[in-house]
Order: structure tokens, then C-alpha cells, then sequence
């Protein structure tokens, strides 16, 4: 993915070396990958556990709606997905 937001069939998945974390004695979620570490809101986080391979944009963007009211929220989780991909954390589709 360069740069564009994904389509709505697109099914991120973290790159490999990148890994979610959740630093309990600081109280905050973090993404770990090999050059550092990326502090994360607990919004950006709900959506990087998502990204499993398997759910689509689409399909994450309606799991976590109810947790917004029942928002649209699918935007919000393409572009969230879209610059985690830009700094090289995600994988893309035809990669795997």
C-alpha cells in the first residue's frame, strides 16, 4: 500500500517483526518493531488487534462501531491502517 487508503476487501495484517503490545506498568499499548516503538491511543489500538490477515477494513470497521455509537467508522480505520502501512509496519495484501 503506498500511501492510498486501502479498499474496503483489503486484510491488514501487522509486518512481520511487528508486534502489539500492551505495557502494563505504564498503562498504554504499544507497537514494537525492530527500529522502536510506536505509543498508541486505545482507539488505534482496538483496530491494530483487528488486523489479523483474515477481517477486511470493512469487517473491523463494523466490529468496533458499536463501541462509537454505532458510528461510520470505516474512514477512521482505513486511514488509521493506511499510515500504519506507510511507516512499513503493515503488510500488503499481495505480499502475502
Amino acid at each position: 500500500m503506498s500511501g492510498a487508503l486501502p479498499t474496503s476487501e483489503h486484510r491488514p495484517t501487522l509486518a512481520s517483526g511487528v508486534r502489539l503490545h500492551h505495557d502494563a506498568i505504564r498503562e498504554r499499548h504499544v507497537l514494537l518493531f525492530p527500529e522502536g516503538a510506536l505509543v498508541l491511543n486505545e482507539t488505534a489500538a482496538a483496530v491494530l488487534a483487528l488486523c489479523d490477515g483474515v477481517r477486511t477494513i470493512d469487517d473491523i470497521a463494523a466490529e468496533l462501531a458499536p463501541q462509537f455509537g454505532g458510528a461510520d467508522v470505516r474512514a477512521d480505520v482505513a486511514e488509521l491502517v493506511a499510515g500504519i502501512a506507510a511507516e512499513g509496519l503493515m503488510d500488503r495484501d499481495d505480499e502475502r
